[in-house]
C-alpha cells in the first residue's frame, strides 16, 4: 500500500516551513475559506432581502470546516465536471442542504479563488511580519553586545578601515527594516475583491436586486466587512489585478535576496572563525572531517533566500500576460508559487530567528586578526604623532611607507608566512624615538572605529525601536525557533 513516503513533497513542506503557515495555504483552508465566502454572500444577500431561509444559514455554518470524507466527495464531483468551485459547490450542498440552491448566488468562480487568495495573501503577511520583527529585535540587542568591538573592514574583500561587530550587524538590519516596511505596505495595500461578478460590472447581482444599485454596492460592503477588509477595489475584472501578486512578491523577493545576504556574511565569518551560527551538541558538522563546523544553517539560509528572489518572476510573467478581462493561464501557476512564496519567507524566517539567538563570537580571533592588519593602517597616526613631535611630515612619510619599513614587514607576511612586524621595526628605528612612549595608544583599536559605537546607539535606540513599537506583544512572547532538519 502506497504512503506518503511514495509520492513527491515539495521540501518546503516536509523540512522547513512552519506549521502555521502549511496549514494557511492547505486544502482544507483554502476549501474551508470558500465556504466561509459563500456564507457571508447568502448572510448579506438575506440582510439585503433577498429569500434565504435561516435554516440554510445555520446548515452552512455548521459545516464551514470541510471534513476528510467531504474531500472525496469534491474530488469525484471535479472528475466529472472538471470545475473545481462548482464541484465544491456541490460538496457544500450535500451538507447544508437546505442551502443547496443559493449556494454561489450570482457569483463567478472567482468570487471564492480569488477573495480566498486575498486573503491568504494578507493572513501570510500577518504571520511573516511579526517574526520579521523578532529577528530585528535580536539582531538589535546583538549589535548593542558587540558595538564597541573593533573588528576588520572589508572593502573589495579587502582589510579596510576597522568597523565594530555591532556596527556591521547594523548593516544587516537595517536592510531588514526596509523588509519589514515593503512586507507592512504590501499588507495595508491589500484590498478585497468583494462581489463583482463574471467580467467586474456586477451585472448578475443588479439582475437579483432587480436594478437597485444600493442593494449591489451595499452587497460588496457587507462581503468585504466579513471578510475584515476595509474596502474593496472598485475596479476589477474576473479577476482581481494580477499587479496586486506582483506587489506582494517583488517585498517577499527582496527579502529574500537580504536572507542571502546576511548568510554570506555569515559564512565569510564562519569562514574567518571571527563569528559562528549556533552548533547542536550532538550535530555532525562532517561526514569526513569531524572538526569541521560547517555553517549549514547560514547555507540553507542563502538557498532558500536564492529561491525566494526568484520567485517574483512568476508573478511578472502571469500579469504580463493576462488577457483582457481574464485568461486561465494564470490559475496553475498560482497555485504553486504563491504558496511557495510564503512558504519560502517563512522557512528563512525561521533559520535567521535560529541563527541569531545563538550567535557564537571570538573575540580573540578578532582582536588578532586586527593586531595582524593595524600597524599598516596606524601609519597615518605614526605620521601625525610625528608632526606633533616636530619631526617632518615628508621624512615619516618616506621613513615607512616609501622606505624599507613598511616593504620588509609586508614581505614578512606574504613571501614568509610571519607575523606583521613593522611596529617592532619602528620601534628600533632612530627616527621615530621621540614618539614610542605614544606607540600603544595610537594602536588602540578603539580610536580606529570612528563613531561606530555611538552610530549603533542611535540606530537601535530611535529607527529599530520606533520600527518594532506595533511588535511589542510578539516580541514579549519571542522564542528561539527550533528547526526540524
Amino acid at each position: 500500500m502506497a504512503t506518503s513516503n511514495d509520492f513527491y513533497q515539495t521540501p518546503l513542506n516536509s523540512r522547513y516551513s512552519s506549521s502555521e503557515m502549511k496549514y494557511l495555504f492547505s486544502p482544507r483552508n483554502r476549501f474551508s475559506t470558500w465556504r466561509s465566502l459563500w456564507l457571508w454572500l447568502a448572510q448579506s444577500q438575506k440582510e439585503l432581502g433577498l429569500p434565504i431561509a435561516d435554516e440554510a444559514i445555520e446548515q452552512m455554518k455548521a459545516h464551514l470546516t470541510i471534513q476528510d470524507d467531504e474531500f472525496a466527495v469534491a474530488a469525484e464531483e471535479e472528475k466529472r465536471r472538471r470545475h473545481d468551485v462548482m464541484a465544491h459547490v456541490h460538496a457544500y450542498g450535500q451538507v447544508a442542504p437546505a442551502a443547496a440552491g443559493i449556494i454561489h448566488w450570482g457569483a463567478t468562480s472567482c468570487y471564492c479563488t480569488d477573495n480566498a487568495d486575498l486573503i491568504f495573501l494578507r493572513d501570510g503577511l500577518d504571520i511573516l511580519i511579526p517574526k520579521l520583527a523578532v529577528v530585528v529585535d535580536k539582531l538589535a540587542a546583538f549589535a548593542n553586545e558587540y558595538k564597541d568591538l573593533p573588528c576588520l573592514g572589508f572593502t573589495h574583500g579587502q582589510p579596510a578601515q576597522l568597523v565594530t561587530v555591532g556596527k556591521r550587524a547594523s548593516l544587516w538590519i537595517q536592510d531588514l527594516l526596509m523588509d519589514l516596511r515593503n512586507l507592512e505596505r504590501a499588507r495595508d495595500d491589500l484590498r478585497f475583491r468583494g462581489v463583482k461578478g463574471t467580467t467586474g460590472t456586477q451585472a448578475s447581482f443588479l439582475q437579483i436586486f432587480n436594478g437597485d444599485h444600493d442593494k449591489v454596492e451595499q452587497l460588496d460592503e457587507l462581503v468585504t466587512e466579513k471578510a475584515g477588509f476595509n474596502s474593496a477595489f472598485i475596479i476589477s475584472s474576473q479577476t482581481y489585478s494580477r499587479k496586486i501578486d506582483v506587489d506582494v512578491a517583488n517585498a517577499l523577493g527582496s527579502f529574500g535576496s537580504t536572507c542571502e545576504r546576511i548568510g554570506i556574511d555569515i559564512r565569510h565569518l564562519a569562514m574567518l572563525k571571527e563569528l559562528e551560527e549556533p552548533f547542536e551538541k550532538d550535530q555532525i558538522g562532517s561526514s569526513a572531517m569531524a572538526y569541521k563546523r560547517n555553517p549549514m544553517r547560514s547555507e540553507r539560509l542563502c538557498s532558500l533566500g536564492r529561491h525566494l528572489q526568484n520567485l517574483p518572476k512568476d508573478a511578472l510573467d502571469t500579469y504580463s500576460a493576462q488577457w483582457f478581462e481574464r485568461s486561465l493561464d494564470d490559475s496553475a501557476i498560482r497555485r504553486i508559487s504563491i504558496p511557495e512564496l510564503y512558504l519560502s519567507a517563512d522557512a528563512c524566517l525561521i533559520l535567521l530567528n535560529n541563527i541569531t539567538s545563538g550567535f557564537v563570537v571570538y573575540p580573540e580571533v578578532i582582536r588578532r586578526r586586527v593586531n595582524d592588519e593595524l600597524p599598516f593602517m596606524a601609519t597615518e597616526n605614526v605620521i601625525m604623532a610625528c608632526v606633533k613631535k616636530g619631526l617632518s611630515r615628508q621624512d615619516a612619510h618616506e621613513e615607512i611607507l616609501t622606505g624599507v619599513l613598511s616593504h620588509q614587514a609586508a614581505d614578512n607576511v606574504k613571501k614568509h608566512g610571519k607575523n606583521n612586524d613593522l611596529l617592532d621595526r619602528i620601534r628600533r628605528t632612530e627616527f621615530f624615538a621621540p614618539i614610542l612612549g605614544e606607540l600603544d595608544a595610537l594602536l588602540d583599536p578603539s580610536t580606529f572605529t570612528g563613531r561606530a559605537p555611538q552610530q549603533v546607539e542611535k540606530f537601535v535606540s530611535t529607527e529599530v525601536k520606533n520600527a518594532l513599537k506595533p511588535y511589542e506583544a510578539a516580541l514579549a512572547k519571542a522564542e528561539t525557533s527550533a528547526l526540524h532538519v
